[in-house]
């Protein structure tokens, strides 16, 4: 029997910007090349992305809360973002908390995350790792980051602090990362975009599926599976479907979540259309399951402290 998870949900990882400001410098310099970026043109994001659009986009999905990811804001800028947010209305859940960017290895990261971390909205840090050879698809200035003393010294703080990390980085890092989580046990790692299945060739593919085998296996990661739509260019129902059952073989329901990556998937899919893709392909799951991927493990992961309605065990459609 086929059982659709009708409940809250909560979206652990989207972005807002306002383009006015000037303080993203990557969707600046997309704007004024009009070249495309890492997985095509940007062109349809080159607008503010605030709230009220978030809202719209989301609108017949249910959504409770949200977690905002960092966005990319200019590094001559720290601690603006989370500033930013604050001032925004966030009475509908949008934002409700921050994942704010630090770089770990900068000179000022011990202060700057203990700034970070005073603000009761920021919950946890990213600092992108991505490198890739060819620079215009490294989201990372440069490799092995991850290996890096005064990186791991910026991550030893920010656990003391009692904040999660967000880790995005290619599937061939994923031995790197191995190292780095297992070196960090008292850290817990939200591994981004379903570790990011960029490389569709078979043996891209079998790299990706080992690595994510192997992290998950560790008890400190939880995974979002998120913008596979970007690494899949022609992606239908089933050509997703494999990559998402990989995801939950590794990692489980109670350790992984949905999110939706918005604005940024809205280059490949709407954000219905990503919905219906997860809701369809997780229907044969438990209720408690599906509860786990859409809700549970967001709220709990984030300690975002999002009462469960009394009416949710009544609203699944069987």
């Amino acid at each position: 029997m086929t059982r659709r998870y009708d409940g809250p949900v909560i979206d652990p990882h989207h972005h807002l910007w306002d383009l006015g400001l000037q303080r993203h410098p990557w969707l600046q310099k997309a704007r004024a090349s009009g070249e495309d970026m890492v997985f095509g043109s940007f062109a349809p994001i080159l607008r503010d992305y605030g709230v009220d659009d978030y809202r719209a986009d989301a609108a017949r999905q249910n959504v409770v809360a949200t977690v905002h990811v960092e966005a990319g804001w200019s590094d001559a800028h720290p601690l603006e973002e989370s500033r930013w947010l604050d001032g925004l209305d966030r009475s509908s859940g949008v934002a409700h908390r921050y994942i704010a960017r630090v770089p770990l290895d900068g000179p000022d990261a011990i202060r700057l995350l203990r700034a970070e971390a005073a603000n009761p909205n920021v919950v946890g840090i990213r600092d992108i790792v991505s490198w890739h050879p060819e620079a215009a698809k490294s989201f990372a200035s440069r490799p092995n980051r991850m290996g890096d003393p005064s990186w791991r010294a910026g991550l030893a703080e920010a656990t003391r602090l009692g904040l999660a990390f967000d880790l995005m980085l290619f599937p061939w890092q994923m031995s790197e990362a191995l190292e780095l989580v297992q070196d960090f046990p008292e850290t817990l790692f939200v591994l981004n975009h379903g570790g990011s299945p960029t490389d569709r060739s078979e043996d891209g593919m079998a790299r990706w599926r080992r690595g994510l085998q192997a992290i998950g296996s560790e008890p400190n990661v939880r995974l979002k599976i998120s913008d596979l739509v970007a690494y899949d260019s022609e992606w239908t129902l089933e050509s997703l479907r494999p990559v998402i059952e990989h995801c939950l073989d590794c990692f489980g329901p109670a350790r992984s979540m949905f999110a939706s990556d918005f604005p940024v998937a809205g280059l490949h899919a709407s954000f219905d259309e990503v919905y219906q893709v997860f809701r369809t392909v997780v229907s044969q799951l438990s209720l408690e399951e599906q509860r786990d991927l859409f809700f549970a493990t967001a709220n709990d992961t984030y300690r975002l402290g999002i009462a469960e309605p009394v009416e949710i065990r009544s609203g699944y459609h069987v």
